[in-house]
């Protein structure tokens, strides 16, 4: 939706992202979205390598690395109120919805990513407890 000028007979009508006095910014709102896309497909790579480690008890340097970053990728996501942050940049760029994941991402499948992660996340945190532990077994005092 644009911003049209008002007239007597006609209000302005604006799209509900785009703060007051602004125009949309379609280009500048792909860039946003191709990053937001390059960054999801990094947390889901490192995810990804998390659950291989795991299964195969590798639990090294590199699952530190990959944990860290899934980590605080969560961290971010629940201090935001468990909305990704670019969803605001998005609107402010002219996105009526406010998305950044409908550019490679079909709706249905952005709405359940964080449902879909809670068990994967469990999954992996158990492979890798299990793995330490496997490792450096607890000893009675």
């Amino acid at each position: 939706m644009r911003v049209e000028s008002a007239t007597p007979s006609r209000p302005a009508i604006r799209s509900p992202g785009i703060p007051a006095g602004s125009r949309p910014r379609p280009a500048l709102l792909v860039g946003v979205k191709v990053v937001h896309t390059l960054v999801w497909l990094s947390i889901e790579s490192c995810v990804g390598y998390l659950l291989w480690s795991g299964s195969t008890r590798r639990t090294d340097r590199r699952a530190a690395i990959a944990g860290a970053v899934v980590a605080g990728e969560i961290l971010i996501f629940v201090a935001n109120g468990f909305r990704c942050p670019l969803t605001a940049v998005a609107a402010s760029l002219g996105d009526g919805r406010g998305s950044v994941t409908d550019i490679f991402l079909p709706a249905w499948f952005a709405r359940i990513l964080p449902a879909l992660h809670a068990p994967v996340l469990l999954l992996v945190a158990y492979l890798h407890i299990r793995s330490a532990l496997h490792r450096h077994p607890l000893r009675p005092s």
